[in-house]
């Protein structure tokens, strides 16, 4: 079957779910641009930044579409075969996903850009408000561990495809960040103008691309010290410096030149598969066990996180985006299209799985590799040699991890400042340390490439945490008289497939189990409360 099809299929459909369920969603919600948003109400020039549509939605595409829409997709279409993975996205995103985000920025709009945690404060109080944060806290805590040992372990690839070394990589990342606050520095305190800023930019990156490979940053690998350890401690450094900057200084500019990276992407993707004459040439369903004994159901629906459905996007929703929305009608653009956009990237994904026959030895690599190659041979029906190919989709890769792990971070810190009422610059530092000790200790005791091990449990407290956020917004609405079955349908779905999931993770033993144990019990702490408070004519308790 030809992978150009496929990809006109999905096109097709999520142009359709834009320009009509996308408009359902708008009027269901009652977006007015007469409502001044919270980005001009405060305007601190910080956090709260009116921003325009195209830098806002490069940066919350940027932001959400990491790593999460590359490994899930790839990993399920090995394991599960390419047509249960791509149903799963394709419908997944329309009904759950692109909703769930597109519901958590509108709900943040209306309580004035706060967090979907303080969303749940207001209507459900505060105990399950603290119940919300140690789900919040977890789905962090592992996005930080996961997304960091992915770039480190691209890092120290001694030697890939065609040359393109990971210390290349590295080289190319880091000049990559410098490029960034430069622009921010262009645009904001030299006040130049965004499409002058932009063409400054733009060769420069391509530069970046292509000079990285030829003056590669290698770490040395010391006894108590092993390279990809190193790169590690080295990333959440950056991290920790992005989370307390401004916006304006390495986010915003950082997100802006991340999303020519997606879209270059995407378009180099959609380019090979309009133009390379690509064949499906792995199995579309390989059965409802995978061949590591994994079943169908749950575990399609844990695996496939970002590409379908994300509890971290309403984090970005309601923790950045929503203040720097410069009009409400734009949340139908970032919310719900932001989303159908990171679907086309699962799709992308996917076909690069799609296109290798069973036994190829790229199958056997790891998702990143399989991810880079493929992309690369994209890219090749453009003339593009593979070596540069491969070093822009290594480069790529990174950069979509970077957006996600400064953003995880800052909202980490954000939730800190929100629990400790500690404001300020002191408060920001503190709230970063806080955030990012746990991921340190993890990586620095832990074997390499630990994201393997950790991707299941990643994935249903991304998922479950999706659920909760739907459960929140729900109860908003019903509170508020609005209609609630929009929101209460996807999240009993994606409620369902988790808990199974979790509750397979407990039977397993280990830590994993426990933390499982933990997830479940503060879910089902969570419905109750949502039916008491619902049911109930009295406000929620709020000390």
């Amino acid at each position: 079957m030809s992978i150009l099809s496929i990809a006109l299929a999905v096109i097709a459909i999520f142009t359709v779910a834009y320009l009509v369920y996308g408009r359902v969603l708008r009027r269901e919600f009652g977006l007015d641009d007469a409502r001044v948003t919270p980005a001009h109400q405060v305007n601190d020039g910080v956090d709260y930044v009116p921003t325009t549509l195209p830098i806002l939605l490069a940066q919350h595409f940027s932001s959400i579409a990491a790593a999460g829409p590359i490994v899930g997709p790839v990993l399920a279409g090995l394991w599960f075969g390419w047509l249960p993975a791509l149903l799963w996205i394709v419908l997944g995103n329309i009904l759950i996903g692109a909703l769930h985000d597109f519901a958590s920025l509108t709900a943040s709009l209306r309580h004035n850009a706060r967090s979907i945690a303080e969303v749940v404060k207001e209507e459900m109080g505060r105990v399950a408000y603290l119940s919300f944060l140690a789900f919040i806290w977890i789905s962090l805590i592992y996005v930080i561990i996961a997304f960091t040992d992915l770039t480190a372990s691209t890092f120290v690839a001694r030697e890939v495809e065609s040359g393109a070394s990971g210390g290349g990589v590295a080289a190319s990342s880091i000049l990559y960040l410098l490029l960034s606050v430069g622009l921010g520095w262009l645009m904001t305190k030299r006040r130049v103008p965004l499409g002058i800023a932009t063409a400054i930019a733009l060769p420069l990156l391509v530069f970046v691309i292509w000079i990285g490979p030829k003056i590669p940053i290698t770490l040395p690998d010391l006894p108590f010290l092993p390279a990809a350890k190193g790169w590690a401690v080295m990333i959440l450094f950056y991290c920790s410096v992005a989370s307390i900057l401004p916006l304006w200084m390495m986010l915003q500019p950082r997100g802006y030149l991340g999303g020519f990276f997606l879209y270059a992407m995407l378009a180099i993707g959609l380019i090979g598969l309009f133009f390379g004459g690509y064949q499906a040439n792995y199995p579309a369903f390989i059965g409802f066990t995978s061949t590591k004994g994994l079943p169908l159901f749950p575990m399609l629906f844990i695996t496939v996180a970002c590409g379908a459905c994300s509890g971290f996007h309403g984090l970005v929703c309601s923790g950045t985006s929503s203040k720097q929305l410069e009009k409400e009608s734009d949340a139908h653009a970032v919310g719900y299209g932001g989303m159908l956009l990171e679907g086309l990237v699962a799709v992308v994904a996917l076909a690069t799985v799609m296109m290798f026959a069973p036994g190829d030895p790229t199958l056997k690599k790891g998702p990143t590799e399989i991810f880079a190659s493929g992309l690369a041979r994209f890219a090749n029906v453009l003339g593009v040699p593979m070596g540069m190919a491969m070093s822009f989709s290594l480069l790529a890769f990174a950069t979509f991890v970077y957006d996600t792990l400064d953003v995880a971070t800052r909202l980490g810190r954000y939730i800190f400042q929100e629990l400790t009422g500690w404001e300020g610059t002191r408060g920001r530092v503190v709230g970063t340390l806080a955030t990012l000790a746990l991921p340190l200790f993890v990586l620095l005791t832990t074997k390499e490439q630990a994201y393997l091990a950790l991707w299941p449990l990643f994935g249903a407290s991304n998922q479950l945490f999706a659920a909760m956020s739907l459960l929140g917004i729900s109860v908003w609405r019903a509170r508020t008289g609005q209609r609630t079955l929009y929101t209460l349908l996807p999240m009993l779905f994606i409620l369902t497939m988790t808990l199974w999931a979790l509750a397979r993770f407990v039977t397993q033993g280990g830590v994993n189990a426990i933390v499982s144990g933990v997830m479940i019990a503060i879910a089902v702490f969570l419905i109750v409360s949502a039916l008491q408070v619902t049911t109930s004519r009295r406000a929620p308790e709020q000390e």
